[in-house]
């Protein structure tokens, strides 16, 4: 029997098994977005699309009292009232980044929309910060 001596063979194998669905048990790679099941149910999903929709607010309201437009010159949506969470998915990075699919329902007019929202949660600072946070353009969002 031939012994397998070759480093690129070898190395090529590892590889293949590092990667292998089969190895993983059904879990994500590292760096990979995964889907969160249990939104609706999930506190800190939750808790992070309110952030979200909060910290729009607050900067919104910093640029209007800069008088740089804001939320009115944005969307139109002037000040958002958070509803839910309604899809969610994360991905470890330094840290982990969360993609949200956040209703929100516009305090002036009462117009519920769908934003995307994406955060990065460190916990071992104790920090989160909103990196984006936009109207949805999504047409397939699951209630």
């Amino acid at each position: 029997m031939a012994m397998i001596s070759s480093p690129a063979v070898i190395f090529s194998l590892l590889t293949l098994l590092i990667f292998s669905p089969a190895c993983g048990h059904g879990r994500s790679l590292v760096g990979g977005r995964t889907a969160i099941s249990d939104v609706k149910t999930n506190e800190e999903v939750q808790e992070l699309g309110r952030f979200s929709v909060e910290e729009y607010n607050r900067r919104s309201q910093k640029l209007i009292r800069r008088g740089n437009g804001g939320a009115r010159d944005g969307y139109g949506d002037g000040e958002l009232s958070f509803s839910q969470v309604v899809e969610a998915e994360k991905q470890v990075v330094s840290g982990i980044k969360y993609y949200l699919k956040v209703s929100a329902t516009a305090t002036e007019t009462g117009e519920s929309r769908i934003f995307d929202s994406v955060v990065v949660v460190k916990p071992w600072l104790r920090s989160r910060q909103l990196l984006n946070f936009a109207p949805s353009t999504a047409r397939d969002v699951h209630f």
